[in-house]
């Protein structure tokens, strides 16, 4: 077989070129990738990514999603977050992935010989990801403005540059991104066995061997009990963050009362969370790199800094504010903006 030319963007070898950047501190994805509830996301953009038969092929004969779910899922996870948050490490990291599926080939469903690296499967893969974000924070966030749809486009196109995609891979707009979108659904998608894998309530799996040794001694005594439960959950939020079409276009079945609790639960989720403290509220990653990021002054101070900053103004405003070289306050100084 001759393989499909890997997609690569400015570097093939680590030496040549400029490394794309990666999504800037203080944009969408910022947001969106490092928030808990992103983690709600994922399995819908997943299922959509393998409902390809090229992916969904690739996945079944070269993935370890059923013998290592959640060290999968781990894996999976702390890559997307690098793509973001990783700076400098972040086209490493698309270098390590795209070395990762080098060997990655074989026939599909529809006996067509696929590469993981072909730009259109690689590209799939790739752009699920902003439907379903599109889609999901209407229910766990807030619908996009037009221009935030936009610039989550815009950036998520910086992070397939840092995949290794092209831009002639991907759509280079919003518009242009919908009739690709549709086509894809149209031509190719399809409920194979992976897709149904990932929505099925029947299937064994094994209690997550994550986290601290407590939690993971309780998970293992109460797995039994917790896993009917969670395996429908995971199939209620698979199916419902998906966007309407593509799963039609796949044929799982979505009802007006599944819509109304999805609703429901999306209100409690998106009321809870923002009240919840940064170290809850982002994974590990994302805290340290929204930490780094505000220590050099690229991203505006969390709520806790807010805080921080409204006690001190209102300390300073108790105190004669005299200009520093006066014997002032240190840390109360006369600016043109008032007290600094």
């Amino acid at each position: 077989m001759t393989r499909p030319r890997e997609p690569l963007t400015r570097r093939t070898d680590g030496r040549a070129g400029p490394d794309p950047p990666p999504p800037p501190p203080g944009g969408v994805l910022w947001t969106l990738v490092g928030d808990v509830r992103g983690l709600l996301m994922l399995p819908a953009a997943l299922t959509l990514q393998v409902a390809h038969p090229a992916v969904g092929a690739g996945v079944d004969e070269h993935s370890a999603f059923r013998t290592d779910p959640w060290g999968r899922a781990e894996r999976s996870l702390r890559s997307l977050q690098l793509w973001v948050y990783g700076g400098d490490a972040a086209a490493e990291e698309g270098r390590r992935l795209r070395r990762l599926h080098r060997g990655v080939a074989g026939t599909d469903s529809r006996g067509r010989r696929y590469h993981a690296l072909s730009p259109g499967h690689y590209a799939w893969v790739h752009a699920t990801g902003f439907p379903v974000h599109r889609h999901a924070v209407r229910y766990l966030y807030r619908p996009f403005t037009e221009a935030q749809e936009r610039r989550l486009y815009q950036e998520w196109l910086m992070v397939g540059r840092v995949l290794g995609l092209r831009d002639r891979d991907m759509p280079a707009t919003v518009e242009e991104f919908w009739p690709y979108y549709r086509g894809v659904l149209a031509r190719e998608l399809e409920a194979n066995a992976v897709v149904r894998d990932l929505v099925a309530t029947d299937r064994v799996l094994p209690p997550p061997a994550l986290g601290p040794l407590p939690l993971r001694l309780l998970l293992r005594l109460c797995w039994p009990l917790v896993l009917p439960r969670f395996l429908r959950l995971r199939r209620f939020l698979t199916i419902g963050l998906m966007p309407p079409d593509a799963r039609a276009a796949i044929g799982l079945p979505w009802t007006c009362e599944q819509e109304r609790r999805l609703r429901r639960f999306g209100r409690v989720v998106r009321t809870v969370v923002p009240l919840l403290p940064e170290r809850m509220r982002y994974l590990p990653q994302a805290r340290e790199a929204r930490r780094r990021a505000r220590a050099g002054g690229r991203l505006p101070p969390g709520r806790a800094g807010r805080r921080a900053v409204r006690l001190r103004a209102r300390w300073c405003r108790m105190m004669p504010v005299v200009p520093d070289d006066a014997g002032g306050a240190p840390w109360c100084r006369v600016t043109p903006r008032g007290v600094a």
